[in-house]
């Protein structure tokens, strides 16, 4: 790079692990004009700083050039082939089998701004916006990411997350809950799939308290909270809002493989 390095660019190391993961340039009579490597650091600077696509620094490619890609890499699965294979070599890194057997389930609820969108009233947590529903494994890495209206229960985001988590994984046999995923709904989608859906309960002590592994999905919403693009939901679409946090858990994975 002939540009000075933002805190929020991939390393080399990175870079080498997730290269070969990003679509190369469509052959033709005329070259690439920007590489790979600066339009991925361009998104990840945002994601980071939070700033929308006009105010992308101008050592970085043209906005809209970034924006372009952004767009044609979340619709064409490029962030969630990204994510499974990261995720995947994360795992065996750390001794696990490529993919996971128990996950664990949760949900956040966000503000949503004036860009309009589908959203809703979360009546518990007093959030307009929307829901961020995450499957995540032992580690805390994504599996799954479905993001709602903020009024819609989290039980009722179970059918499709456990499908999801069984498309991504075959070996997945058991996800851990808290009280909020009861009912009928839960029971049917865990017969369906296969999945048994673990209920754990947290200790009936005053003050915080640490629940077995059912921290590790918590941890997870923590480092969403670094990246100022997700402090709330800035998207029209909710696929994009998928796509962020896919690309935050892409970041974080880039990170712990290459260490």
């Amino acid at each position: 790079m002939s540009r000075s390095a933002y805190p929020s660019d991939l390393t080399d190391p990175q870079w080498e692990k997730l290269k070969e993961l990003i679509p190369e340039p469509k052959p033709g009579p005329q070259q690439a004009k920007y590489e790979r490597r600066e339009i991925v650091n361009a998104m990840l600077y945002q994601k980071r700083t939070g700033c929308q696509w006009r105010f992308l620094p101008h050592d970085f490619p043209p906005w809209h050039i970034v924006k372009h890609y952004y767009y044609q890499w979340r619709d064409d699965g490029t962030f969630e082939r990204a994510l499974d294979t990261l995720r995947a070599r994360a795992r065996v890194q750390a001794g696990r089998d490529e993919q996971p057997s128990l996950g664990i389930i949760d949900s956040q609820s966000v503000k949503t701004t004036e860009v309009g969108g589908p959203k809703g009233f979360d009546a518990g947590k007093k959030v307009k916006g929307r829901k961020r529903h995450l499957l995540v494994d032992i580690l805390g890495l994504l599996v799954v990411v479905l993001v709602t209206a903020a009024n819609v229960q989290d039980r009722d985001a179970v059918p499709q997350l456990l499908a999801a988590g069984r498309a991504a994984s075959s070996r997945l046999t058991n996800v851990l809950v808290d009280g909020a995923y009861t009912g009928d709904v839960v029971a049917e989608a865990s017969k369906r799939t296969g999945i048994e859906v673990t209920m754990v309960k947290r200790p009936d002590i005053k003050g915080f308290v640490v629940v077995p592994k059912r921290w590790i999905v918590e941890r997870s919403f923590g480092w969403l909270n670094r990246d100022r693009r997700l402090s709330k939901d800035y998207e029209r679409t909710s696929a994009s809002s998928e796509a962020w946090i896919q690309l935050s858990f892409i970041h974080t994975a880039t990170r712990w493989v290459s260490a």
